[in-house]
């Protein structure tokens, strides 16, 4: 009997024919099975059939398996079962491991164990976050982080800050009840590397606040006049220095004060053209009382000298007062006579005027007339 073809068509084969007992009347004499029929057309495959050898397998449906990387299902190559590629062996067939790792200990050590510090630098080594010692310029050794760190500096830097910061006003009161807008440059290094470092959480804002404390007592010291004067501002300044030296050195700042440069003493912007008209009208007043000054020299040297004259003259006079007398009147005339037109001589058989103005000034047109 022949096969039973199967029903999905997917097999293509027909079932064997079965013998013995159960096939019947056949017995021993039943025919042989007739040759197998061709392959039928491909159709649907029957899904409980197992997949054909031609086919891929099919995919897991474990979300596990959908998200695992090929590499780790076994798609690399040899035997490397985490996607990794294996080291280059040594030699002797053992791995480079741990030379590598000893090697990255090693730079490691030497990174964080060796510093080298400028001349103008200092360094503070920390030993678990505590304070261990202060390394100098050159080469110096430490132990590894994270057991000791290093914080560097530089000491010998000047730094520079201005007080007010931009173009905002910083007004004083001075000690003769006036406002001053004043604008200034502290100078400023570190001298003391631990304490600047320890004694204050933030030194730079420190510095600042001890700078316009002191400029305003300095200030209000000195009249206005000598704020904005050239000697007062100089000695403005030295008293800035000394009081911020004095508080940072109490407050144990490592902080040295290098100098204070006043840049600007205005008067308040409200009030600066009445003030320049003040000012202005107080140069005036300078001015002429120095011309009375001067002028006063003038006539009190004047004097001083007509005084030493006579006293000259009556000194000759005491010796000879026939002759001093007569060559006073002398010289009194002739100063008297000689800016007058007219010469009046007396005395006989001598014409009383002589026109000799006339006779120059006609001289001198006649001259006058030649030349043209």
């Amino acid at each position: 009997m022949a096969g039973r073809k199967s029903p999905w068509g997917g097999g293509g084969k027909d079932e064997p024919e079965a013998t013995g007992p159960e096939a019947g009347d056949g017995g021993s004499d039943a025919p042989e099975a007739p040759p197998p029929a061709p392959p039928a057309a491909p159709g649907p495959r029957n899904p409980w059939l197992p997949p054909q050898s031609e086919e891929p397998p099919r995919r897991s449906a474990s979300i596990e398996d959908l998200f695992r990387p090929k590499l780790s299902r076994g798609g690399g190559g040899g035997g490397n079962r985490g996607g990794f590629p294996h080291l280059p062996r040594r030699p002797d067939g053992r791995s480079w491991g741990p030379f590598i790792a000893g090697g990255a200990v090693l730079l490691w050590l030497v990174v964080t164990s060796t510093h080298q510090l400028g001349s103008t630098q200092e360094g503070i080594v920390t030993t678990f976050g505590k304070y261990s010692h202060t390394i100098g310029p050159g080469v110096s050794l430490t132990l590894p982080w994270p057991i000791q760190d290093v914080d560097v500096e530089e000491v010998t830097k000047i730094n520079r800050f201005d007080i007010p910061e931009g173009e905002s006003e910083k007004l004083m009161l001075t000690s003769d009840q006036n406002l001053v807008d004043l604008s200034y440059l502290v100078r400023w290094n570190i001298k003391n590397l631990k304490n600047y470092k320890f004694q204050l959480d933030d030194p730079e804002t420190a510095v600042k606040e001890v700078a316009e404390a002191a400029m305003r007592a300095s200030v209000a010291e000195l009249p206005l006049a000598d704020v904005m004067g050239g000697a007062g501002r100089a000695q403005l300044e030295q008293n800035v220095r000394q009081r911020m030296q004095a508080l940072l050195d109490a407050y144990r700042s490592g902080v040295a004060i290098q100098g204070v440069d006043l840049k600007k003493a205005d008067p308040p912007g409200t009030v600066k053209e009445a003030f320049q008209k003040v000012t202005v009208a107080q140069q005036e007043a300078q001015r002429d009382l120095s011309n009375a000054q001067a002028y006063a020299q003038q006539v009190i040297a004047r004097a001083q000298g007509d005084t030493a004259a006579f006293d000259q003259v009556y000194a000759q006079y005491k010796l000879a007062p026939e002759v001093t007398r007569r060559r006073m009147y002398y010289e009194t005339m002739e100063r008297v006579l000689a800016n007058n037109d007219k010469v009046i001589v007396e005395g006989n058989n001598v014409t009383s005027y002589l026109p000799l103005p006339e006779v120059r000034r006609k001289a001198a047109a006649a001259d006058q007339g030649d030349g043209q």
